[in-house]
């Protein structure tokens, strides 16, 4: 009996105890002065932002008080500098679309394709030489790859299909194939990133059930990471409209309504790096055009953005 409440009493007593802090004894200042970097950078990025909307808005909205929002969005005919001005971007933003579509066509077969390679087939030796350069692409200034468009793509271009003599050196499909060769390795390598995130049980019950190695890539793991996938599709194709040198040096400068690759286009980065040089009075219409297609450009951006967010989390796919 005396042993039966000496037992309670411990363990009453060891219930009472309070558990054992998981808190450093002493304050980490060197942790806390971490923390207050990061949460200073996080609010940087936002007031950047902020910023640069606001910078956009304000001068939109002085355009948008001379111009009528129908014509600056279904207008024709884009001619600022001109007189009489025309403020139609339709021809601008077509062109944008125009680069941006045949960049994609070019770039997303090849980078899928050499992520799929990359991720399932790829030796480690082959890849540890592969994978850098394509990373090394990437990084190559977008001007020098303008200049390589101009000098090396017109031409063999127009040595391969001599029935469009026409077309170089300046055309909306060279400015695309230029723009594709930038978008490969983004493509690539966060695909790649993506599919190598796949869990390796996935492919082993798949090659168990006898299936081949390019089944496995394409109807296992490719659908697994397909999340990271269009994470990398979206952002390529952010960089193909919001792109400047090259369709600068490669597009030409005429704001066709057309999207036949083999026509002369400006696109709205164009327009605003050709106008926005310092000849431009400040206040004048034509210096708020400049403002009020890098608005549109940024809402064109935010609304990929936005629709790639929800296909991401619609199907993503969580692994324990």
């Amino acid at each position: 009996m005396e042993a039966r409440d000496t037992i309670g009493a411990f363990g009453r007593g060891g219930a009472d105890k309070a558990p054992p802090s998981l808190e450093a004894p002493s304050p980490r200042y060197g942790e806390k002065l971490i923390k207050g970097i990061l949460a200073f950078c996080a609010f940087l990025s936002v007031l950047t932002t902020t910023a640069i909307v606001v910078s956009l808005i304000l001068p939109t909205f002085q355009f948008l008080a001379e111009v009528p929002i129908s014509d600056f969005l279904f207008g024709t005919e884009w001619a600022p500098t001109f007189e009489p001005a025309s403020f139609g971007v339709l021809p601008i933003l077509v062109g944008t679309i125009s680069t941006s579509i045949w960049g994609m066509l070019f770039a997303v077969p090849i980078g899928l394709a050499s992520a799929i390679w990359l991720s399932e087939y790829a030796s480690p030796k082959a890849r540890k030489i592969v994978k850098p350069v394509l990373e090394v692409l990437a990084g190559i200034p977008t001007v020098a790859i303008g200049i390589f468009g101009l000098v090396f793509l017109s031409p063999l271009i127009e040595q391969v299909f001599p029935f469009m003599v026409n077309v170089p050196p300046f055309s909306a499909g060279v400015a695309g194939l230029a723009i594709g060769l930038m978008l490969v390795p983004i493509i690539a390598s966060i695909s790649d990133d993506a599919m190598r995130a796949v869990p390796g049980g996935l492919r082993e019950a798949a090659y168990g059930l006898g299936s081949t190695k390019m089944k496995v890539a394409t109807r296992v793991v490719f659908p697994a990471a397909i999340s990271g996938i269009i994470a990398s599709l979206v952002l390529a194709g952010s960089r193909a409209v919001g792109e400047t040198m090259v369709v600068l040096l490669v597009a030409g400068a005429s704001p066709n309504l057309t999207l036949d690759p083999g026509s002369s286009v400006l696109t709205m980065t164009a327009f605003i790096a050709q106008t926005a040089t310092g000849d431009i009075s400040t206040g004048s219409i034509t210096y708020d055009t400049i403002f009020a297609v890098g608005a549109l450009l940024f809402t064109l951006t935010l609304i990929m953005n936005i629709f790639a967010i929800r296909l991401v989390r619609k199907y993503r796919e969580v692994y324990e």
